[in-house]
This record gives C-alpha cells, sequence and structure tokens, in this order.
C-alpha cells in the first residue's frame, strides 16, 4: 500500500507547482509568474522569481500564446483533480467492502446486497488411457496426460447476472484466474495437463476468462468479469501456473433461476 500513499501524495502536489505561469514576451523569452491580469495598456503580475507584484506594457507581452499555455495547464489540473477523486473514492469502497468480507477463509459471492459462501468443489483426476497405452508399446518417452474435472452438469451456485462478483480471503493466494469449464456427460472439465517424463515439464491447457483484480488487503481481492459472460459454466480458480496445486469454487451463468451457495465443506485436492 505504500507505493499507492506515495503516489497519491506526489499526485496532490502536482496542482501546486502546476499553478506556475510562463509570461511570454513578444520579442521572446518568459517571465514565470503565479497569476497576471490585464490593466488597460499594462499587464500586472506576481512575480515567482522575486516573490513581488511587477507590471510591463501589454504591447511587450505575447498574450495568445500566454493563454493558449495557462488553458492546456487549467485543463491539465482539471484531470489529475478528477484522478485523485477517483482514487479516493475507489479506496473508500474498497474500504467499505473489506468490511462486508467474511473473516474466515473462503470464496464469496455478492447477490445483490447478500454476500453468500461459495462451496470450494472436489477435484477429479482422469488419467488418458490411449497416453497410457503409448507409454507401454512405445520404447520413447511420452507425456502423460491427466484431465481435471469436477462432478455433476452444473454448480449448485447459479450466478444472478452476467458479471458475477466474488471475494476471495484465503491463507494462501498464488494466482486468481476464471475459468469456463467444458462440459461433459456427467462432469465439466477444468484443465487438461500434459507432463513431461524428463524434465517432468507440466503443461496447462484450459479457457480463461479476462477478469479485474482489486486487493482490499493482503489475502483479500475482489474479482469480476471485464465483459458479460455467456451463459455456461466457470470456476473461479487460484493455483500456481506448472504446479499441480489447483483450487476452485464452481458457479453457472445465465442457467435457470438463482440457486443458494453450498455450505458444506469440501475437500482440496493438492497432488
Amino acid at each position: 500500500m505504500l507505493p499507492r500513499i506515495l503516489i497519491l501524495a506526489l499526485t496532490l502536489l502536482l496542482p501546486l507547482s502546476a499553478a506556475r505561469i510562463k509570461l511570454y514576451l513578444q520579442g521572446g523569452g518568459d517571465t514565470l509568474v503565479s497569476e497576471y491580469s490585464v490593466e488597460g495598456d499594462r499587464v500586472r503580475y506576481y512575480s515567482v522569481e522575486r516573490s513581488d507584484w511587477e507590471e510591463i506594457p501589454l504591447e511587450l507581452v505575447d498574450l495568445e500564446r500566454t493563454k493558449r499555455l495557462h488553458e492546456r495547464q487549467e485543463a491539465a489540473r482539471e484531470v489529475r483533480r478528477k484522478e485523485v477523486a477517483a482514487i479516493r473514492a475507489s479506496e473508500r469502497r474498497a474500504r467499505t467492502e473489506l468490511h462486508r468480507v467474511p473473516l474466515e477463509d473462503g470464496v464469496y459471492y455478492l447477490r445483490a446486497d447478500e454476500i453468500l459462501p461459495v462451496q470450494q468443489a472436489e477435484l477429479i483426476i482422469n488419467k488418458s488411457k490411449t497416453a497410457t497405452l503409448l507409454r507401454v508399446f512405445s520404447p520413447l518417452p511420452t507425456a502423460s496426460r491427466e484431465t481435471l474435472e469436477v462432478e455433476g452438469p452444473h454448480a449448485a451456485l447459479i450466478a444472478a447476472d452476467d458479471r458475477p462478483m466474488f471475494f476471495l480471503r484465503l491463507e494462501r493466494i498464488n494466482r486468481i484466474e476464471i475459468f469456463r469449464l467444458k462440459s461433459k456427460n456427467k462432469s465439466r472439465e477444468v484443465q487438461i495437463l500434459q507432463k513431461i517424463p524428463k524434465t517432468q515439464d507440466i503443461f496447462e491447457t484450459h479457457e480463461t476468462v479476462e477478469i479485474f483484480r482489486q486487493q482490499l488487503a493482503p489475502n483479500v481481492y475482489k474479482v469480476w468479469a471485464v465483459e458479460p459472460m455467456p451463459a455456461g459454466d466457470y470456476a473461479v480458480i487460484e493455483y500456481t501456473p506448472g504446479a499441480e496445486n489447483l483450487r476452485l469454487w464452481d458457479f453457472t451463468v445465465g442457467v435457470g433461476a438463482t440457486g443458494p451457495a453450498r455450505t458444506a465443506s469440501a475437500t482440496e485436492v493438492a497432488r
């Protein structure tokens, strides 16, 4: 949080230095002032260099060029003011939302004004029989193939909108994603893993959804989709790429009426 605070402080100081204006002269050059006004055939200004009010004949000042610069500076200051206001509003919202997240570790779905716990799903590991046969009959090392699946045609949690918002409070967070799950007969495919025998490198195949991630506090995040999500099955994922420690909390978008979140505990699959 410290770098963000420093950036905000520096941003707030910028308008002070930006209040200085270059008063351009007709013969070339300029003088730095904090403000000026045209009074008849004279230009009265407050000199930054000498910290005093001074006057100069109007005919010696390039007033049009000075006005253009002043307008650009004012526009830039207005942009900064809006940016600072947006940052402050975002931080106020983050503090408010953080107070709503339960203290117990878990994933929570925001439905209207209600915070619902989402049950962690249990993963099923299906090993490819074809890959096994290839390893048996071929003298050359071949990659093993595993499919991670979740049981059931749909999740117990059915989202009420196509851009559901989730809060995560977890003791361990490596990477957060939302995967789209592939429907099968009696399960949903989460990810395909291929492991190279010699190097033990793991290659992952899955479909990710582009999401926003906002950190509200250490190990507390808010995540939601960038674009509306098509009807289908999805899961909030916490995992480490290239490792076999995936955890997920599944949900369904656009199928049936809004359903409750499951509350029973589930077993993490860590291989």
